[in-house]
């Protein structure tokens, strides 16, 4: 049977309705344009050479919920290549956009790039920061906020109001002149101040109404030190660490080791006046503190009296701290189903990994290591090399499971890891310093944390419960830290020190989580725009 004008008609609109189904199904999408440039900034007094983003210093937040995709334009006005990367969002199925150089080909002088992200199954207190040539001793910061979708229920009540803060140690020097330092191979110098949103002492405010409850994400994105938080006659609640809902415990000060990132709520419930916020150095032997104020809108009084005083070099004071920090199993996350329905605890490992850093000299010049290897960057980013298959850019298994006692080398160091594997990866630390730990494109379960040496004996001390998740964790002088980590996202994925200088001279190695399939419902293809460098010039992505 023929079909004639009405019919035709109603198969259009039949095809019209379900693309607009279709259309509307798809999750929001947020743009950004961005231009990067150099300008002049004073956050300790002293005229520097800052790296702006639309003229602004720190950059501006990003503002998403879940789920959404994130369309982000950059233009480099630098004169040299320059890359962000987006510390925590996972990049679900796709390191390519993660930004740094093992996934991305900078962005040249003159050029732009666009970022296409989705913060998938993400929520949480977040932050974006440029990853090459030490530029992040300038800036290029910002915040990075992923709320939970309208219908999924939130632990608490909604706040007055949201607020990124920013903290980290600050050197007066250029960036250059760091890079310098360190390319000469030598190490950086104590820092010269504390930064609180890119300014020095008093010169960041946050209002409050008398009454109200408020919500600080804290975010440390210095370059080294541990920065302990805490707020004059206030205490905070935390109820959110790095994309984790948790059990709402109270604190008069908290320790935000580089790289972490804290939500906390508190309360205007004092007398009105202005009241301190001080973050400060731990466990060094010379302190450095820096102040912001929380200021009462019906304030009668300026800041006054000493400036709450917080731990120092106390590390088991920060130990238990940290093991209060646990997952709320009765909160719902990104979906709506509690995030304590996952039991982490209960899975079979197939693979445990044993991360020891080490510091040495490697020819006359100071490098850092993971178990001997301390890295450096190829030619070519090893994920692009990965997708052409072009050889000789790095091998697989260069990076080992665990120490080998050997002499520290150089090398592009990667560890092949099985798609869907679970694994326990124990960072040891025979230092005595505070170290802090980060991976891209993951969160895992901090399930121990103790001094000494690990054995397997260590693991009947592990919280299989209620561990929180989070994609930073830090470990203790001369101890270790143990992590479950659910190897759920093919990629090639960053691992490293969150101390800046130390990443830069080695101690990172990249994990190439690998499915044999190579379908596209385990991993994107190389993005339409992606930009090729080094031995992947010529080559060509997706037709675009």
């Amino acid at each position: 049977m023929g079909c004639g004008a009405t019919c035709w008609q109603v198969l259009a609109c039949v095809t019209f309705c379900c693309t607009l189904v279709f259309v509307n199904a798809e999750d929001p999408y947020r743009f950004f344009t961005w231009n990067v440039t150099y300008g002049d900034i004073y956050p300790l007094g002293v005229k520097q050479q800052g790296i702006l983003i639309n003229g602004q210093f720190p950059g501006p937040d990003i503002y998403s919920v879940t789920n959404n995709n994130l369309i982000i334009n950059v233009y480099n006005s630098l004169p040299e290549p320059f890359l962000i990367s987006w510390n925590g969002v996972q990049q679900r199925r796709n390191s390519y956009e993660d930004g740094v150089y093992g996934t991305t080909c900078p962005i040249p002088p003159g050029k732009n790039f666009t970022y296409i992200l989705q913060v998938k199954d993400q929520i949480g207190s977040f932050y974006y920061y440029p990853s090459l040539a030490f530029h992040k001793a300038a800036g290029g910061f910002g915040g990075i906020r992923i709320l939970s979708r309208p219908l999924i229920p939130v632990p608490f009540p909604e706040p007055a109001d949201d607020f990124t803060v920013l903290i980290g140690d600050w050197y007066k020097a250029n960036h250059k002149v760091l890079k310098a330092i360190l390319d000469r191979g030598h190490k950086l110098p104590f820092p010269d101040g504390i930064l609180v949103n890119g300014r020095g002492p008093n010169q960041t405010y946050f209002t409050f109404q008398p009454g109200k409850t408020y919500r600080l994400r804290i975010s440390n994105v210095g370059l080294q030190h541990s920065l302990n938080f805490r707020i004059q006659g206030h205490k905070m609640k935390l109820v959110e660490v790095e994309g984790t809902h948790t059990l709402q415990t109270t604190h008069s000060s908290l320790d935000v080791h580089v790289g972490q990132s804290y939500s906390v709520l508190v309360t205007a419930d004092q007398t009105a006046q202005d009241y301190y916020i001080a973050v400060s150095t731990r466990f060094t032997t010379k302190i450095l503190t820096t102040t912001a104020i929380l200021h009462y809108s019906n304030s009668a009084k300026k800041v006054s009296g000493p400036i709450p005083g917080g731990p120092t070099t106390e590390i088991d004071w920060s130990l238990n701290q940290a093991r209060s920090i646990r997952t709320n199993l009765t909160a719902s996350g990104p979906r709506p189903n509690p995030q304590g329905s996952y039991h982490y605890g209960m899975i079979n490992l197939t693979r445990t990994i044993k991360l020891e850093s080490s510091a040495a000299q490697v020819n006359g010049k100071q490098r850092y290591a993971v178990n001997s290897v301390s890295f450096v960057p190829a030619d070519t980013p090893l994920k692009i090399a990965d997708y052409f298959k072009i050889g000789g850019v790095f091998r697989v298994g260069s990076m080992p499971d665990y120490p080998t006692g050997k002499k520290m080398y150089l090398d592009t160091s990667v560890m092949g890891a099985d798609f869907r594997a679970f694994v326990e990866i124990v960072f040891q630390n025979h230092e005595n310093i505070v170290q802090s730990w980060h991976i891209n494109g993951y969160s895992f379960w901090v399930v121990g944390m103790d001094g000494g040496v690990w054995t397997p004996a260590s693991r009947n001390q592990y919280n299989l419960r209620d561990a929180v998740s989070r994609c930073t964790t830090q470990v203790y002088p001369k101890s270790w830290t143990a992590i479950y980590i659910a190897l759920d996202n093919v990629g090639m994925w960053n691992i490293r020190t969150e101390f800046w200088a130390r990443q830069y001279l080695g101690q990172q190695f990249y994990m190439r989580v690998y499915s044999p399939v190579e379908s596209p419902r385990d991993e994107y293809p190389i993005p339409k725009n992606a930009l090729l460098c080094g031995r992947a010039i010529g080559r060509r992505t997706r037709p675009l």
